[in-house]
């Protein structure tokens, strides 16, 4: 299916591994043009470069998305670069098991900073653009918005958040034909995913527990389908969907576990 996304300029924050580099490629092979904002530039060069061998273009701005400057300077670069911002998807986070009992009010502040601070600042200083491309905005979420997980209140409180701001900024640009929905993935296979069950005496037998409580194909959600669903919320395919949480999880955050 042609999504019409040629030579739309994609800001992607993270956009470097995991869901934010199947994101990239997959607006890539849509001919559009991404650029990758992430604080891994040799993760995100080795992208640039796979990508360049398969005769697709992108950019690549590095920096740290934790202060309002680094995300002015990355929405300033692509501005300069290509005259304008037709998407931007905010994926940039990491889950930091900053917890109630075992955080600290300075590690909580600092784990928003990590992982909401930033999609407002992108969202703020890519706005004019937008507007004058009638874009859209896509924000990665979490299904622990929903459904909590414990010792990770940093994280869910951003990830919450970041549900309420798509809704909030959704009615804000009705006006502008500015369209904003939300993607909620839940388990998925990344990098960071895979750091994380490496953390298990048996991270074999852990992704196993966990796979068995998916209800649809007893299996993890690829990073593939999360950009899939990604590209589809940018097109105009989408054209009149806006302010919607999409939930891209093989029903793990609804479905009745009874059913596994």
């Amino acid at each position: 299916m042609d999504l019409f996304l040629k030579d739309k300029i994609i800001l992607v924050t993270g956009g470097a591994k995991g869901i934010g580099a199947a994101i990239v490629r997959a607006c890539a092979e849509e001919n559009a043009l991404p650029v990758i904002v992430d604080k891994d530039g040799a993760s995100a060069e080795k992208l640039q470069n796979s990508l360049r061998e398969s005769g697709f273009e992108s950019a690549l701005y590095e920096t740290e998305l934790t202060n309002p400057d680094a995300s002015k300077s990355a929405v300033e670069f692509t501005l300069q670069k290509f005259g304008r911002i037709d998407a931007l998807v905010n994926n940039a986070g990491v889950n930091d098991g900053i917890g109630l009992a075992n955080g600290t009010p300075e590690k909580f502040l600092t784990s928003l900073e990590r992982n909401l601070h930033h999609y407002y600042y992108m969202a703020h200083f890519a706005l004019a653009a937008l507007k004058q491309s009638k874009g859209a905005i896509v924000n990665v979420s979490s299904k622990t918005a929903l459904t909590g997980q414990g010792n990770t209140s940093g994280y869910v409180a951003a990830k919450a958040a970041i549900l309420g701001l798509t809704r909030e900024w959704a009615a804000e640009l009705l006006d502008a034909g500015v369209r904003v929905n939300a993607v909620i993935p839940a388990e998925v296979l990344t990098p960071l995913y895979e750091d994380w069950l490496a953390k298990f005496p048996s991270p074999q037998e852990a992704r196993s527990r966990i796979e068995a409580k998916i209800p649809l194909g007893k299996r993890m959600t690829t990073a593939e389908e999360i950009a899939s669903t990604v590209l589809f919320l940018l097109s105009e395919k989408s054209s009149h969907t806006t302010g919607q949480h999409i939930f891209v999880d093989g029903g793990y955050t609804h479905l009745d576990r009874a059913l596994t």
